[in-house]
């Protein structure tokens, strides 16, 4: 496992835009087909092209997982249509204002850390649709959970605010060991600078050699 530093749309931010699981990098439509292969070669996954809600903010709009697939009600039919016949995923639409999944949802395979802003319904829904045991909990004083961590099937990162005795249950439901990290030269909100999968780590050009020896310590060892 790598960890290499790339940049979309000429910034950082390839979390906001993109989304990645072990098989498949969801990337918006019109995105340039070199950086869709060269992401796809670095994580080892098969490129689709789509937008949901009708925009290209991917990775702060939904969650996946190697299970599933949550969108937003937001989402349009024809967006849904096509992960349910182009991907082997289950997919589900979650009923919330929150339309932002990405945001209020952190999961990997075996869990997912969620807002305190969603409903017991809501978190019923992520839990099927996704297959994990879910818990409600604020990071570092954010009901945006899905914004300050991170996590594949070995590691996470999390806000560098974020509590010890929380980090050590929130590692304990997603099975893995959680560091403190930013990403991008001091950026708290570290999903919006990281793309991660159990093959490699992709990263925001802004990250510094002190956070790629803090993400190391996360994901590679």
């Amino acid at each position: 496992m790598d960890i290499i530093k790339y940049d979309v749309y000429r910034g950082p931010n390839l979390g906001v835009y993109i989304k990645v699981n072990d098989s498949i990098i969801l990337v918006p439509m019109g995105f340039a087909k070199t950086k869709a292969d060269n992401l796809a070669k670095y994580l080892d996954v098969d490129v689709h092209y789509t937008s949901i809600a009708n925009t290209r903010l991917i990775g702060a709009l939904c969650v996946m997982n190697n299970k599933g697939i949550l969108l937003p009600t937001t989402a349009y039919q024809n967006e849904y249509d096509y992960l349910k016949k182009e991907t082997d995923l289950e997919i589900g639409v979650l009923d919330t204002k929150f339309n932002a999944l990405g945001n209020v949802i952190c999961a990997n395979d075996k869990g997912a850390i969620v807002s305190p802003w969603l409903s017991k319904e809501s978190c019923k829904t992520i839990s099927d649709v996704l297959g994990v045991e879910v818990i409600q909990k604020k990071i570092a004083g954010f009901n945006q959970t899905g914004v300050v961590l991170v996590a594949n099937a070995t590691g996470g990162v999390i806000h560098p605010e974020a509590d010890e005795e929380d980090m050590k249950m929130m590692a304990n439901v997603l099975g893995v060991k959680i560091e403190h990290s930013t990403i991008n030269n001091g950026i708290p909100y570290v999903s919006s600078g990281i793309l991660v999968n159990n093959h490699n780590v992709v990263v925001g050009s802004l990250t510094t050699g002190p956070e790629i020896m803090m993400l190391t310590r996360a994901f590679l060892n």
